[in-house]
């Protein structure tokens, strides 16, 4: 895919993707607390697991004061079965108590500050400042290293390097949304194994990198 190309394909699935589910995560927000925490919980987590989960535990306390005042038992049995919950439990509460001590309960809107935080990668960083803060960042999940890849839009052999890479070449205009629009298109239509390439409306801008049977 030509740079020039990106926009027009970003363009026709921002529409496509309105007829899929938005992932948890997403409707929270404005709320960069509750993104966080949520973007821990989702690690290694399947969508409608992490949404339940995340559910759960904000009913409980969504607010770094009330989550600290909970059990790290109280967590563990609200976020099961959440990959790695315990963990997660722990690292949930860690990241509240330093919220409150030393930002004020107001979790930050810097990548390098988040990045601070045990349990908090790129990802989540990058996720928590776009949607919690509306400021420029680029999440990369495996749907965004997958398709970008598959494009030919960029070359990179790991999520990281491909944050780098679209850094350095995706317009501006595109950094906050394209994590959304390719989680959506990734999870429901460009699948990792024979995707859909015969009725997708960008396949003219597509490379098919690495594409060996499709549908």
């Amino acid at each position: 895919m030509k740079n020039s190309d990106i926009g027009k394909a970003l363009e026709i699935l921002r529409e496509e993707v309105k007829q899929w589910k938005q992932p948890i995560v997403g409707t929270f927000e404005k709320d960069p607390y509750k993104i966080l925490i949520a973007t821990i919980l989702s690690l290694r987590t399947k969508d409608l697991v992490t949404e339940q989960a995340s559910l759960r535990l904000f009913e409980m306390a969504d607010t770094p004061e009330k989550m600290i005042k909970l059990d790290i038992e109280e967590i563990e049995k609200a976020i099961y079965p959440v990959g790695f919950y315990k963990r997660k439990a722990i690292n949930i509460i860690e990241i509240s108590k330093i919220l409150i001590d030393k930002y004020n309960s107001k979790v930050p809107d810097d990548l390098d500050e988040l990045l601070k935080f045990n349990g908090v990668g790129r990802k989540t960083a990058n996720l928590t400042i776009t949607l919690g803060y509306n400021k420029l960042g680029i999440c990369v999940d495996t749907h965004v290293h997958r398709i970008t890849n598959r494009w030919g839009y960029v070359q990179t052999k790991t999520p990281e390097d491909t944050e780098f890479a679209l850094r350095e070449k995706l317009p501006l205009e595109h950094w906050i949304e394209i994590n959304d629009i390719l989680v959506a298109f990734g999870q429901n239509f460009c699948k990792p194994t024979s995707p859909n390439c015969s009725t997708c409306k960008i396949t003219q801008f597509c490379q098919k990198v690495g594409v060996i049977k499709s549908r």
